[in-house]
């Protein structure tokens, strides 16, 4: 992976990659065969440290979360993390997910402040912060997500801060449909994602969420939430273009895999949590797809336009 990286290391660090995303994420793990193999090699490993810290955060083991950690035992777990990470971004890592992200860094010089902010999303969830309005929700999903989208970028080689916003976006949209689909296993262990706002005008108290009296005006709240991802979304499709092509395509389907996603909760209304909502295979296929011709249009055609400007979205600080 690098000059001062041995072979028994590069493929130590392959396999430690490939396992976190087999064990954590399968449409990753498929949208990820798109990409060229020095840029999958990246993206596994940089998703492999992400993967690490969140486990860490919530001392799971085994696939098992631990319930009862005290805040004081977090907070020992987000310092440690903080710590490990710098000093893996100082080149001296101390374990398999630390030593894949300082390649990720060094390698495609990552600036230290997203996997800092990426740490900062995960306290978010550790202090159990409180999202009153829509903004709240965005920003806590611009650390957890869109930040990595922004990390993600940096690996295809983009620099243009335009077109990293248009990645930012694009793990916006993941996250909001994240919260969509899993707002009761989220109130379940005590995080609302929801903003209290909206919740407030459907006359939702935070703790009865997850009665069975509110699943209806709870579903309104969530249709409006995939209405804004929706938004974010569309702006991210006017950065494929600036992709490598093979590139594009594994975004591209990851798009489309989350946004339908999105529209499987909407078609479920308030049954959508009676059971996990997922996209079967054959529509993950169609998705493959149609992200294909997605990305051939956005390199060909889809140059000739300059991308309409993301009015009314919320924007990284630079």
């Amino acid at each position: 992976m690098s000059e001062t990286t041995s072979s028994a290391e590069q493929e130590e660090l392959s396999n430690y990659a490939r396992q976190a995303i087999s064990e954590g994420s399968k449409s990753f793990a498929g949208a990820s065969r798109l990409f060229r193999s020095d840029m999958r090699a990246s993206a596994q490993l940089l998703y492999a440290w992400c993967r690490h810290c969140d486990d860490v955060i919530d001392g799971q083991v085994a696939g098992f979360k631990d319930e009862d950690a005290t805040q004081e035992e977090i907070a020992e777990r987000l310092s440690l993390l903080r710590t490990q990470t710098q000093r893996a971004i100082d080149g001296k890592a101390d374990s398999p997910a630390f030593a894949a992200l300082a390649y990720v860094v060094k390698r495609h010089e990552i600036p230290e402040r997203f996997p800092f902010e990426l740490l900062d999303g995960f306290e978010m969830d550790a202090i159990g912060h409180h999202y009153k309005s829509i903004d709240d929700t965005i920003l806590y999903s611009y650390y957890v997500a869109g930040v990595v989208g922004v990390m993600m970028a940096m690996i295809m080689g983009v620099r243009d801060d335009e077109v990293l916003d248009r990645a930012c976006d694009l793990g916006i949209g993941f996250q909001l449909t994240n919260i969509s689909r899993d707002v009761m296993d989220d109130w379940n262990i005590g995080r609302v994602y929801l903003p209290q706002d909206w919740l407030d005008e459907m006359g939702v108290p935070r703790d009865n969420i997850g009665a069975p009296k509110s699943r209806v005006p709870v579903f309104k709240v969530v249709d409006r939430l995939l209405d804004t991802a929706e938004s974010y979304y569309d702006s991210a499709y006017f950065g494929i273009g600036e992709l490598p092509f093979r590139a594009a395509c594994a975004i591209s389907t990851a798009r489309r895999v989350y946004r339908e996603i999105g529209r499987q909760v909407r078609h479920r209304q308030h049954t959508a949590w009676d059971s996990r909502t997922v996209v079967s295979k054959p529509k993950k296929y169609a998705g493959a797809c149609l992200a294909v011709m997605d990305s051939t249009y956005a390199h060909t055609l889809g140059r000739l336009s300059r991308p309409p400007a993301r009015t009314g979205l919320w924007t990284r600080a630079r």
